[in-house]
């Protein structure tokens, strides 16, 4: 059965006021990279959540993520002058702080008292490895989750992001779906994996000399097992080896996770991982952003961001390939190089993929499969959450930065075991992997729990091809399991 339009409405609209929008609002949201805030001028114009919002870095360091408009008369603060603890309304000279607080009306009379009646929007903003977060919910916000991207040293991150000119949770959902890459993301040649550096999908999986790309194009039906997890859900794709000279006794692993609400985790090499969110402009537009967090040696940022430059335009980071140019479609090279026909860069696979679903995807129209069981458990999950919300309750997946609900990781893996055993190749590998590395070594409760996470018993069921109706538990409320 398909998704109604209403429940499809229900989970991509972000706005104020709407239900996934404050639900959304629960957490932290990537606003912007803290490169954006380099400069002789640290103020930048943004819209998140269907807002419109002004972040700022005063002239004392301090950063503000405030309403764009001024609260006077609505002028654009996106051009207030930057200075004197503040940011300043070019209309009659009012001084705005980062606390939602008028600190001068130079226009009014001396004695006036109007300065300190006026309040005005503003969000608490912290800055994390390279992205600047704001929390736009109520009351106070949440701890950050002790993700290994939050935790590593700055030295062994890297942070980027992009634009996207579709709804938030399409983009969430190519990331959660292992199928995809044997297709989307195929190569007809393989790269030398001594010159994977950067690049998704490119480098030898965990012990061998073995392409990633040659797995998934030679393996296009992998076994996938899922699990929900107290940060979100585990996903495993199962490639079963079988051929060139293969015997099947070796299985590739492929080991990622989605993140609540809208963040995944998933390796780019052996030990780099990319914990990537996914933000809603407005409900038609996204940003992705991502952090690469390295386990064994600092990562080289200057390639890094080298590389991903040659795909965007700045300051807005949008993409050169785009709908308006057919994302520069090479039908030889379709022919004869790439599934797509659009060159080496995945992220424009995956930008074609979901931007071609229209700008809010219609949901009501599928038939989905089993390859798509990851992607069902999540629809699931974030009803649930959203209708916690609403009851008055808080999602079950809004995690602390506590030893009893340790969240290091989570860890992703792509490597080639035995089969039939991936659980314990993944506990053995990332054990060693951890145990190597100069800043993760000491996380002992990380591998405490397992990296595994849940027990194979709380595995999704083999073929959940159809969206349940909302669980309700025994006490009434939503059930966000």
């Amino acid at each position: 059965m398909a998704m109604s339009a209403a429940d499809n409405e229900r989970i991509t609209q972000t706005g104020p006021g709407t239900p996934a929008g404050e639900f959304m609002r629960r957490y932290w949201q990537p606003v912007a990279l803290a490169e954006e805030l380099a400069g002789d001028r640290p103020v930048v114009p943004l819209r998140l959540l269907g807002e419109d919002l002004v972040l700022f870095r005063d002239d004392t360091g301090d950063l503000g993520l405030i309403d764009r408009r001024c609260p006077h008369r609505g002028a654009d603060l996106a051009l207030g002058r930057l200075e004197d603890g503040g940011l300043r309304c070019y209309f009659h000279g009012w001084l705005l702080d980062g606390d939602g607080r008028c600190l001068e009306t130079p226009a009014e009379p001396e004695d006036s008292t109007l300065a300190a009646k006026v309040r005005f929007t503003s969000y608490p903003v912290r800055e994390r490895n390279g992205i600047v977060w704001g929390y736009l919910g109520p009351g106070d916000p949440p701890e950050f989750p002790a993700l290994d991207c939050f935790a590593a040293p700055d030295e062994y991150t890297f942070a980027f992001k992009g634009y996207l000119d579709c709804n938030w949770l399409q983009a969430l959902e190519v990331g959660i779906d292992p199928a995809h890459a044997s297709y989307l993301h195929r190569f007809e040649q393989d790269e030398d994996p001594e010159e994977s550096y950067g690049k998704q999908f490119r480098s030898a999986s965990l012990g061998t000399d073995l392409p990633m790309t040659k797995i998934l194009r030679e393996y296009g039906r992998p076994e996938i097992v899922n699990a929900r997890t107290d940060y979100g859900q585990r996903i495993v794709a199962l490639r079963t080896l079988d051929r060139d000279g293969e015997d099947g006794s070796r299985t590739h692993v492929r080991i990622t996770h989605q993140v609540f609400p809208h963040g995944i985790t998933i390796p780019l090499s052996s030990t780099m991982s990319i914990t990537q969110w996914h933000v809603p402009v407005d409900d038609v537009s996204c940003y992705w952003y991502a952090m690469f967090t390295s386990l064994d040696t600092p990562v080289d940022k200057e390639t890094m961001r080298a590389q991903r430059l040659e795909g965007i335009t700045l300051p807005d980071y949008k993409p050169v390939a785009n709908r308006a140019n057919n994302y520069r479609f090479d039908p030889e090279e379709q022919r004869t190089t790439t599934y797509t026909g659009l060159g080496p860069d995945i992220n424009v696979h995956d930008q074609m993929a979901v931007e071609g679903q229209g700008p809010i995807h219609d949901r009501t129209r599928e038939k989905l499969s089993r390859s798509d069981k990851a992607i069902i458990t999540y629809r699931r999950m974030l009803m649930a959450a959203i209708d916690a919300v609403a009851a008055g309750h808080s999602p079950q997946t809004l995690l602390d930065d506590r030893a009893e609900v340790e969240s290091r990781g989570p860890i992703p893996l792509d490597g080639i075991g035995p089969t039939g055993a991936w659980e314990d190749f993944w506990a053995d590998a990332i054990a060693r992997l951890r145990a190597a590395s100069p800043w993760a070594a000491g996380w002992t409760e990380a591998l405490r729990t397992g990296p595994a996470g849940v027990r194979a018993e709380d595995a999704e069921p083999e073929d959940p091809t159809q969206l349940a109706p909302r669980a309700t538990s025994a006490a009434g409320t939503p059930d966000a399991r």
